[in-house]
């Protein structure tokens, strides 16, 4: 027996190596390319990474290196930064000051400084003594470069999710159009309704299945012009099966809608003016008079995700360009305050390509891997449990709400996904039927690629049900 123990020492070192070694799998599971030959996407458009969370290295792998477009999954990529690097208690400050009789307005980027926040701001403007603007409103949006913004995807100029990236951007620069059946009619009423806005509804009501998307916005023949005057018509069929439906549209420029915003609120809460909204800096003669401060990064980092909200990636991609590489925040600043942040965590991500950090881009573009080592990472992260949340819970909410209903893997997974005209993607957290924590990279770059919500809810199955391969790769 005592001459037994080496040779069973080097038998067991030699099958722990050879667990070790042994590579994941690299083939797709037949439920997925199953899925995927229905539409006939073929397995060289698709990136797929799983490991167990604190797992050394993935058990299912195809494609790992290759770089692609993640479309809307690249927001866990600015979210997470930005709770690491700007901390999950951040807040963005606007600042209003009086210099004579002018009123300066200086933003930092705030990207939900909303309808209700505004509204706030200029009651905490009242509370503090101001009646009267005897002057000009002074927008300061310098803690962005004028240039940040890009262009937009398409040519959707009206839609909110081309809205520029702006350091005082007031209620993402929308309209919010309200439509009602009332009766034998459609009533339709806007939040805010500025000063100046022409609503014409010659809307009728009709039957028939209501639409989504732009299908919709064809039946009610949605028209708009934004000068000399904004103007809104609608004048199609609207079904009486829609029942109460919303349609955000940004027609204003930027100095017209915040004039047109303190007009409307200033002068429901008693106050007076008759100037004109202008750029420009705060002066250093300037007196500062209300701070307002907007929700903690860890309460915004949960509507960027789990609505994918655009813009509001943007700025906070922007803001990571500001506080690290200095104001004004860039493009530019952003990414290299990213891709230091990588290095420290020895995440090596040579393909990573980052335009705005929203994912509404052509042309950004990360590897399955680097997705993946970034959800390792944020599970072991002292932030981990802001990131988590903020990500849609399968078949509950967010862009997953509509997903995987009555299926055994509801309710289980906290999961971001991405939508573009060639690219469909999912990133995120996977709790399987034995109780392990996956994550879970999944990536399609193909012209059909948005039809293939099959194949992705066969890849989750296959995670949620368990893999022979996962034990060796612990």
């Amino acid at each position: 027996m005592i001459g037994a123990r080496p040779l069973g020492f080097k038998r067991f070192l030699a099958i722990a190596l050879l667990l070790v070694l042994t590579p994941a799998r690299a083939a797709l599971p037949k439920p997925v390319l199953d899925e995927l030959r229905k539409l006939g996407i073929p397995a060289s458009s698709v990136a797929v990474v799983v490991q167990e969370a604190g797992g050394k290295r993935p058990w299912l792998s195809v494609h790992p290196g290759r770089a692609m477009n993640p479309a809307s999954v690249m927001k866990i990529v600015t979210t997470y930064a930005g709770l690491e690097l700007l901390g999950p208690a951040y807040r963005w400050k606007t600042e209003v000051w009086l210099d004579g009789d002018d009123l300066y307005l200086r933003g930092t980027g705030d990207p939900k400084l909303n309808y209700e926040s505004f509204w706030m701001m200029l009651r905490g403007l009242r509370a503090r003594g101001v009646r009267e603007i005897r002057g000009d409103v002074v927008l300061d949006r310098s803690h962005f470069a004028a240039a940040a913004g890009g262009e937009p995807i398409d040519d959707e100029q009206f839609r909110p999710y081309n809205v520029a990236p702006d350091a005082l951007l007031v209620n993402f620069k929308s309209l919010r159009f309200v439509f009602a059946p009332a009766g034998e009619r459609v009533r339709v009423f806007v939040e805010p309704h500025l000063p100046g806005l022409d609503l014409i509804n010659g809307l009728r009501l009709g039957s028939g299945p209501c639409p989504e998307g732009r299908a919709f916005r064809d039946l009610i023949e949605a028209s708009f012009v934004s000068s000399p005057q904004p103007r809104a018509a609608f004048s199609g069929t609207y079904p009486l099966e829609c029942g109460e439906r919303e349609l955000n549209v940004a027609l204003y420029s930027p100095e017209d809608y915040v004039a047109g915003m303190i007009r409307h609120l200033w002068g429901e809460m008693g106050g007076t003016w008759k100037g004109k909204v202008r750029d420009g800096v705060v002066p250093a003669t300037a007196q500062l008079v209300h701070v307002h401060e907007s929700q903690p990064l860890a309460e915004i980092v949960r509507d960027i995700n789990k609505f994918s909200n655009n813009v509001m990636a943007r700025q906070l991609y922007l803001t990571l360009g500001a506080q690290l590489s200095g104001a004004p925040g860039t493009p530019e600043g952003a990414l290299r305050a990213v891709r230091q942040w990588l290095v420290l965590k020895n995440i090596f991500a040579p393909e990573l390509v980052i335009e705005n950090g929203s994912g509404l881009s052509r042309i950004e573009r990360a590897s399955a891997a680097t997705l993946s080592a970034i959800l390792q990472d944020a599970w072991a992260s002292p932030v981990m449990p802001e990131f988590v949340a903020s990500l849609p819970l399968v078949a509950v909410d967010g862009t997953m709400r509509k997903r995987l209903h009555y299926e055994r893997v509801a309710g289980s997974a906290h999961l971001k996904t991405g939508l573009l005209s060639d690219s469909r993607a999912m990133a995120g957290y996977l709790l399987d039927s034995r109780g392990r924590r996956q994550t879970v990279v999944m990536v399609v770059n193909h012209p059909r690629a948005p039809e293939a919500d099959a194949a992705f809810d066969a890849l989750l199955r296959y995670v949620y049900d368990g893999s022979t391969g996962r034990a060796r790769a612990r």
